[in-house]
């Protein structure tokens, strides 16, 4: 009877594991290649990761109706991160994974006037409303970042700093782990901090 139970409980799990999207979910590894994608921006152009080896590229998920979000633009602080970073030859994709009708959601027309108010540097703001590149990556949070290097090696993946609120008094206090891997990787340096728990409000998949 027990081994009944047992066989009847594994089963039941093996047919959570299988159908649970979450547990399929990709999941990008530090140390590892990146996934080649391709996505298009808010003018039209596409872009595949790959057309950029040999150039170290950004990933920052991206809601401005998220406040953690709202804390790092609104302060500036990412702002000065991509004005930084691009002048010093980095890509940086911000990239949109939210649903149509769900929040963040940015048609290109939008996505470009917001980019103009917040006076956002990236090198390109990425729509990807069906969440194929999101999910690819496994981004969970917005913001979400991940870092990979020239040879196309994942090298950070995780939270942009290590104090986990909305404040923006905060942003001062905090170790900022994206500044700390560019700084290190732009200067040959091995990576310090390769991953950490990102934070934010959840990615408005579909």
């Amino acid at each position: 009877m027990r081994r009944v139970k047992f066989l009847t409980s594994l089963v039941v799990i093996s047919f959570f594991v299988v159908l649970n999207p979450m547990t399929q979910a990709n999941e990008a590894v530090a140390g590892k290649p990146a996934s080649d994608f391709t996505a298009t921006d808010s003018n039209g152009k596409s872009h595949s990761l790959s057309d950029y080896k040999g150039k170290v590229v950004v990933l920052e998920w991206l809601n401005h109706g998220c406040p953690y979000v709202k804390k790092h633009y609104n302060s500036g602080n990412i702002q000065a991160l991509q004005k930084t970073y691009t002048k010093k030859g980095v890509v940086w994709f911000s990239i949109i994974s939210s649903a149509p009708g769900k929040q963040g959601y940015c048609t290109p027309e939008e996505a470009n006037e917001v980019i103009n108010q917040k006076k956002a540097f990236p090198t390109a703001l990425l729509l990807d409303p069906d969440g194929i590149v999101g999910k690819l990556y496994g981004a969970k949070t917005t913001p979400h970042m991940y870092i990979i290097d020239s040879e196309g090696i994942l090298v950070y993946n995780g939270g942009i700093d290590d104090i986990r609120s909305t404040n923006t008094d905060d942003i001062a206090k905090a170790k900022n782990y994206v500044k700390l891997a560019l700084d290190e990787l732009l200067a040959g340096k091995e990576i310090s901090i390769k991953t950490s728990r990102p934070y934010g409000c959840s990615v408005k998949y579909k």
